[in-house]
């Protein structure tokens, strides 16, 4: 009997037990939301009986707040990056995960010391890790194509508008970089206010030509209509425009900022003890595993890895080369500091805010 299998059973044993009937799960969306229906809720409804409802945001953990404080929770799970995670956590909005309830690995290996360092904090459980990302189309330079991360900022050789998430978050980052800091010095350079002041004027050298996206689904779209001929995005949404929609589009991993995300349950939630039966099946090792193959993002715990096959969109391709964990794709990779964003998030949005509004 397979580890997944004495799961399902004891889960489904629980759920005869609990009053919930659904639980309703918070999302980014697009093919990120397909990927948690087809590897986390189907198959949790299978072995529970419990519904999964999935509602979608631009960002999961902007509603928590509001929700909480009003005594108004209307979600059971959200899934959140880590620095969104940690400060949530912190500011009492989310419940405390017990680890025990984390299945071990198949081999019988603990929980704890399965998943990748980090990956499981006081109020979050690991789910992926994704990659912000620059994709450009490949028809808009047939013979010269961009391969880093400062030809996204250089429009004289690769001429046309850019796309830019409309944040400061990973931008800030990505400027610095293109600027010439090497990925290791980027939180070093950025914590001081010259550093701050150097990625701004990065972004300054293409402001008149970027298009600002908000939500996941933008960047592809903007390429594919020719809006923009790059774009800063999230390399789940390219992977699956260019395999499973044939859009001529091409990810530089040079650049490239990658961060966990993972489940939280928001204060007062609901159904909780559904909840949190629903958290450990969708971050036990198997349907992380099959998470991975329905979108690019890399699973969270070591067992999970192995298992990671082929792209379901098309039975054909290898997911492993696509997954911003992969070693061909860490380079020039930065990996997104929660505890910088955590203490700055605030005022470097205040201060990308004043300077998109500026002339």
């Amino acid at each position: 009997m397979t580890r997944l299998l004495i799961l399902t059973t004891a889960l489904a044993g629980a759920a005869g037990m609990a009053s919930a009937q659904s639980i309703t799960v918070l999302g980014w969306g697009g093919a990120y939301t397909q990927s948690q229906v087809e590897a986390y809720h189907k198959p949790f409804t299978a072995a529970t009986g419990i519904t999964v409802i999935s509602v979608d945001s631009d960002n999961p953990a902007t509603p928590i707040p509001a929700m909480v404080e009003a005594n108004n929770v209307t979600i059971d799970v959200a899934v959140v990056e880590y620095a969104d995670a940690v400060r949530l956590c912190d500011e009492g909005m989310l419940e405390v995960i017990d680890h025990a309830i984390l299945p071990p690995a198949p081999d019988g290996t603990p929980a704890m010391e399965d998943f990748l360092p980090g990956m499981v904090t006081d109020c979050m459980v690991g789910t992926d890790v994704f990659a912000t990302i620059v994709a450009y189309n490949t028809t808009a330079f047939p013979d010269n194509p961009p391969t880093t991360i400062a030809d996204f900022f250089d429009t004289e050789t690769f001429p046309g508008k850019r796309g830019v998430r409309r944040g400061a978050k990973a931008t800030l980052e990505m400027a610095l970089m293109a600027d010439g800091v090497p990925a290791e010095e980027v939180y070093s350079v950025l914590a001081t206010p010259e550093g701050v002041d150097r990625a701004f004027a990065k972004l300054d050298s293409i402001k008149g030509d970027i298009v600002w996206w908000q939500t996941g689904s933008q960047p592809p779209q903007l390429l594919a209509d020719g809006e923009v001929t790059m774009s800063i995005a999230w390399n789940g949404r390219i992977f699956n425009a260019a395999v499973a929609e044939g859009q001529p589009f091409q990810i530089i991993w040079d650049g490239q900022v990658y961060e966990p995300e993972g489940f939280v349950i928001p204060k007062g939630a609901p159904n909780l003890d559904a909840a949190l039966q629903f958290v450990a099946f969708a971050t036990s090792t198997e349907p992380l595993a099959n998470a991975a193959t329905w979108i690019s993002y890399g699973p969270t715990r070591a067992s999970s890895a192995p298992l990671v096959g082929v792209f379901k969109g098309d039975g054909v391709t290898p997911m492993a080369p696509h997954l911003p964990t992969s070693p061909e794709n860490l380079a020039n990779a930065l990996l997104s500091d929660y505890e910088f964003w955590v203490d700055r998030d605030a005022e470097l949005n205040e201060r990308f805010n004043a300077w998109l509004a500026a002339n």
